[in-house]
């Protein structure tokens, strides 16, 4: 399934603002910014700020006040991989079809990137332009997605102590939903707070997040299977390598693509009482269960 036709639109408009945000690569120190610099722009579709500012378009007629709260989750999701590619965590070479940040900087510089990136996230986000106490909650909701319980550090943590183990699909869950969801499920109610969103229908984009979160991360098990790493833009076959905790390991590829479309159709549902308004949303959702890289 190709990327929905607007999608485009908003990603130029998120490269823009990153560009932006981003400290350019002469300001002292310029190794960091270089390093920064080079991981945020290695490519990627940027899907959690486009999801941040579809979420905001629901409840906001212009949601490009947004893009500052959008970008902050894309400088988190960049550290991430930064850090999940060190050689003491999944230890690759390759992302995003380039070499890592530690591979092209050094591992000292890695790490220091992704903890410039993690910071300068929430020095983004609490200038955010909104009014002061949805701006906090806003904060405390990307906080808690990005930490350790039931966020994505604690699903990266029960991963790594999965490797290798029959694990109880519990645990599978768990891991999924904290490893991945937990972020894509704070880009849409980020989005949506940010456009003013009341309490009922936060709790509702909070659950389409949860679960087309889920799926998300069930269909790049399946991916990390089928597709070639040139496909991928990163090693593929990683998974079953390094006896990863995955959904075809413990159902097969016809089950979990199973329930990646139950997950998909049980996210889609909650966009039901926006109608139009959610169009893009809805099509967003179809694209990340139907992909195939």
């Amino acid at each position: 399934m190709k990327l929905p036709v607007f999608f485009e639109e908003d990603r130029r408009e998120v490269e823009t603002a990153l560009d932006l945000l981003l400290p350019r690569e002469d300001v002292p120190p310029p190794p960091i910014h270089r390093a920064m610099r080079y991981s945020v722009f290695a490519g990627g579709k940027r899907i959690r700020p486009i999801l941040c500012l579809e979420a905001a378009r629901i409840f906001a007629e212009d949601p490009k006040p947004a893009l500052p709260v959008a970008c902050a989750l894309e400088f988190i999701h960049t550290y991430s991989l930064i850090h999940d590619d060190l050689p003491a965590l999944d230890n690759d070479d390759l992302r995003r079809g380039k070499p890592t940040c530690h591979k092209k900087f050094g591992e000292a510089t890695a790490i220091l990137a992704g903890d410039a990136l993690l910071t300068l996230a929430f020095e983004r986000l609490a200038a955010a332009p909104v009014e002061p106490a949805r701006r906090v909650a806003i904060i405390r909701e990307v906080a808690a997605a990005a930490g350790t319980v039931n966020g994505m550090v604690g699903g990266q943590v029960a991963d790594l102590e999965a490797e290798g183990k029959a694990i109880a699909p519990e645990m599978l869950e768990y891991i999924h939903k904290s490893k991945t969801a937990a972020l894509i499920r704070a880009s849409l109610v980020a989005g949506a707070l940010f456009g003013g969103a009341s309490e009922a229908d936060v709790e509702r984009l909070r659950r389409f997040g949860q679960n087309i979160g889920w799926a998300f991360q069930v269909v790049d098990d399946i991916l990390d299977v089928e597709e070639s790493s040139a496909a991928l833009g990163k090693t593929a076959g990683k998974d079953q390598a390094q006896r990863k905790a995955t959904y075809p390991a413990l159902y097969g590829l016809e089950k979990s693509r199973q329930m990646a479309a139950d997950l998909g159709t049980r996210a889609i549902s909650e966009l039901s009482p926006y109608g139009e308004r959610a169009g893009r949303l809805r099509e967003l959702a179809e694209f990340l269960v139907l992909r195939r890289a």
